[in-house]
């Protein structure tokens, strides 16, 4: 079960980093949504390798194939089908690993827990495997647009090259403008600088991606344990390399007083209520109540670098693990088009699971 995410709008994600093809099974699209399949290709291609030279430089089209469930432009209600071929793959890159643990990497513990282990590019731990997502939350996005919801992320942070200026303050639409990702450009210049020499340096380095997302309606989420905030948090942490998840005021919120940090209600002039301040991050109670929901996530340096590390085999013996293959030296840039995906799954799903509820028996 564990590549099954979704209570009404569900998938189901295949394939591994060196295997014949990635894909995803979705049930629970509604009938009758527009598929633009040109727009499902632009988000795999924001998320594919070889985009600059400090992202991987694995070449794939990752060119979208629809199997099933759309008949003549529109969903049709039954499970879809969406697949993309691997193409770009050297496995050769990966046979001195075949019995050695690479530092920091899922290869001890995908061995530990099942006896073996695909160490070609990781097998199903890589991120090959989000290509899925992206496909599926390209699909979400498609509905939530009808719904007015539009979900942003962008990177705020690389190393300790840190965005302070709040989401709301910023001009999101130049996060596409580079390759970083980063809406300020000056800032994006310096983190593509640093990035690049961490890149020649055989390193990598973590950052942060930040997700802003506006049009939310008022009551998405449930009680104890299925809390809006609570299932982007995994969401968010099922993706590769995530360490950390934040929302609203997060850690910062620590320092404040009640009476500093209470969001006040005040009544609009068109009979809405609104908050003042939104130290919540559109989330109360679990729910969301209207206002702009924001969060971030915090991702590790990639764990594979191209340097020799200290490490053990299989058998217990130690080794130098030789770094080797096409790495991603932050993977941040890439992971925009991934933390949007997932945010997307989660808010259709919630969405949907009101519709029911509040459909007449």
């Amino acid at each position: 079960m564990g590549s099954i995410y979704g209570k009404i709008f569900q998938i189901s994600t295949f394939g591994e980093s060196h295997g014949a093809a990635v894909g995803v099974i979705i049930q629970g699209c509604p009938a009758g949504v527009d598929f633009d399949l040109n727009f499902i290709q632009s988000e795999l291609d924001r998320r594919k390798p070889g985009q600059s030279r400090i992202t991987t430089q694995r070449k794939e089209a990752d060119t979208v194939e629809v199997l099933s469930g759309i008949f003549e432009g529109k969903t049709t209600g039954t499970p879809i089908a969406m697949l993309v071929w691997n193409g770009d793959q050297r496995s050769k890159d990966y046979a001195h690993i075949a019995d050695q643990f690479r530092p920091s990497h899922a290869d001890y513990t995908y061995f530990a827990k099942y006896g073996l282990r695909d160490y070609r590019g990781g097998g199903r731990s890589s991120a090959r495997e989000t290509v899925a997502r992206v496909a599926a939350g390209a699909l979400a996005k498609l509905v939530l647009n009808q719904l007015g919801v539009r979900i942003t992320a962008y990177v705020s942070q690389v190393g300790t090259l840190k965005l302070e200026t709040p989401a709301e303050q910023l001009d999101l639409s130049l996060a596409e403008t580079n390759a970083v990702r980063c809406p300020d450009t000056q800032l994006a210049e310096k983190m593509f600088t640093y990035i690049d020499q961490i890149r020649k340096e055989g390193d990598s380095v973590g950052g942060v991606v930040s997700a802003y997302i506006t049009g939310c309606p008022i009551g998405l989420g449930e009680p104890v344990f299925d809390k809006l905030h609570a299932e982007l948090g995994k969401a968010m942490l099922s993706i590769n390399a995530v360490k950390g998840f934040e929302y609203g005021s997060g850690f910062d919120g620590v320092a404040l007083r009640g009476s500093q940090h209470n969001d006040i209600i005040e009544k609009q002039a068109d009979g809405t209520l609104r908050t003042v301040t939104n130290h919540s991050g559109g989330i109360q109670g679990g729910i969301s109540n209207g206002e702009p929901i924001y969060f971030r996530v915090g991702f590790k340096p990639v764990a594979t670098i191209m340097q020799n590390q200290d490490s053990v085999n299989e058998k217990g013996e130690k080794i130098t693990v030789s770094g080797k293959g096409r790495h991603d030296p932050c993977v941040v840039p890439r992971a925009v088009p991934i933390v949007e995906a997932m945010a997307a799954i989660v808010l259709l799903d919630f969405y949907l699971r009101n519709r029911v509820i509040q459909m007449p028996a």
